[in-house]
């Protein structure tokens, strides 16, 4: 999978106005139509992110080779500028969400930014993201595609605007699977879904999804705590054993 550009939603009164009369073209997005011919999970844990998780978003990005960043922010971003991209999430208006590996390891992330100031409720929302290279294949990027989908309709919004470098041939092709409209424009394409309104079921199907995500969360730090701690008794008793077998010896 490779990585998502994402920037804030435009705010360019002719760019609304584009985008509004493509929204009116735009077919409907049906939840839970079949998106992608390759298998996916069933189910995959997406764990809502706040400020506290800067650090391991920052890890996650900085983790990213040249080429991907690149692709994620449409140049190729150094340590510093995505330090300062990090500092400036505001979680207050827009979402940030991930995925997490038995380690604890951040190894998908994605960024749904809502137009105008006022957050959730705006007539559009852009979607970026990105997967660690040793985590792609698994169709985490769909995933996280589908986890805004729900989310941004949940939110009142009626279209998902993506941006993306037309080489991002994956993002794109998520996109064009979810139904989504794909204007290419030289080096750079647009793509535009419509979304359904929420409803009670996609209500519960947020909040079951959210719950059982923490659930997960929790498990995994705790095993990872165990896992610790086993493996500090293990070093003590090898160090405690070490002059037992050397006075034997």
């Amino acid at each position: 999978m490779h990585t998502i550009q994402t920037q804030h939603a435009p705010h360019d009164p002719a760019l609304a106005d584009r985008h509004a009369a493509l929204h009116a073209a735009l077919p409907t997005a049906t939840p839970g139509q079949p998106r992608d011919e390759v298998p996916h999970p069933s189910w995959v844990p997406i764990r809502s992110l706040a400020p506290k998780h800067r650090h391991r978003i920052l890890a996650h990005l900085l983790a990213l080779p040249e080429r991907d960043r690149y692709l994620r922010f449409g140049y190729p971003a150094t340590d510093g500028q995505i330090t300062r991209y990090v500092e400036a999430l505001n979680f207050e208006r827009d979402e940030v969400f991930g995925i997490y590996n038995r380690h604890i390891q951040l190894i998908a992330l994605a960024h749904l930014a809502f137009a105008g100031d006022g957050g959730p409720g705006g007539p559009g929302a852009e979607f970026g993201g990105s997967v660690l290279p040793h985590a792609r294949g698994r169709g985490y990027g769909a995933r996280l595609f589908e986890h805004a989908m729900l989310h941004a309709r949940n939110g009142h919004v009626d279209t998902l605007y993506i941006h993306a470098l037309s080489e991002n041939t994956v993002m794109l092709r998520i996109a064009r699977k979810a139904g989504a409209i794909v204007q290419r424009s030289g080096s750079e394409s647009d793509a535009y879904l419509r979304l359904p309104p929420e409803t009670l079921a996609s209500q519960v199907e947020q909040w079951v999804g959210e719950g059982a995500a923490a659930i997960d969360y929790q498990i995994k730090r705790q095993t990872r705590r165990v896992g610790s701690l086993i493996e500090a008794i293990g070093e003590v008793k090898s160090g405690v054993a070490r002059p037992g077998q050397a006075a034997r010896d």
